[in-house]
């Protein structure tokens, strides 16, 4: 397990109203059958998953867990797999009880996209509908190329996982069975406490963790 510098960020779930506010205003969504799940939903399900407080994470054979970390502030910004073909990374958002905080967002990050002089599509993948994007990256030489990948939004009790999915994943969406059972075995754990819609819920560093440079 490791964890680097902070990655150049990406648009982030937003919204005005706290969560709780929003709660009788929100449209229900239906119970999910495959995951990512709620913490309360596997309670002694026999998985051993990594602990990195609002995220639980599955080891995934062949991949790296990796955490991007804000070096002024030392906070999480975001949760990584890596592997050789590719990269899972997630945030999580709290969100509105029953709400569905990504038909929300997501017409915002398909804006902040385009406005970027990149694109996205909607696609109807395994989680519901998804992103698929390419975004303008300088590469090392100095040219101007395109990044794929997939943006999905998760809908779970009070609040929102955002996945998005880098690399193979991203352009073989019909081969990427191994990485989205990775995403259906993560746990979110929200908490109790009353927060704004839209704020990233915290992550924390496991023990073990070792900084790379």
């Amino acid at each position: 397990m490791k964890f680097g510098r902070k990655s150049e960020p990406t648009p982030e779930a937003t919204a005005q109203s706290s969560g709780d506010a929003a709660d009788t205003a929100a449209a229900p969504t239906q119970p999910r059958t495959d995951g990512p799940f709620d913490e309360s939903q596997v309670v002694d399900d026999g998985v051993h998953r990594v602990d990195l407080g609002s995220l639980l994470v599955a080891p995934s054979e062949g991949r790296e867990l990796r955490l991007q970390v804000d070096e002024a502030s030392g906070t999480v910004q975001a949760v990584m797999l890596t592997g050789q073909d590719g990269a899972l990374e997630m945030q999580v958002f709290a969100a509105p009880r029953h709400g569905d905080l990504w038909s929300t967002v997501r017409p915002q990050i398909q804006a902040d996209i385009t406005g970027r002089g990149g694109q996205a599509e909607e696609r109807e993948g395994r989680f519901g509908t998804e992103l698929v994007c390419q975004m303008p990256v300088q590469k090392p030489d100095g040219t101007v190329g395109l990044q794929p990948s997939r943006i999905i939004g998760i809908n779970g009790e009070r609040w929102m996982l955002r996945a998005s999915f880098l690399g193979r994943p991203a352009l073989a969406p019909e081969d990427a069975g191994d990485w989205e059972d990775a995403l259906a075995q993560v746990v979110v754990r929200r908490g109790a406490g009353a927060m704004p819609v839209g704020e990233p819920l915290p992550a924390t560093l496991p023990d073990q963790a070792r900084r790379v440079t």
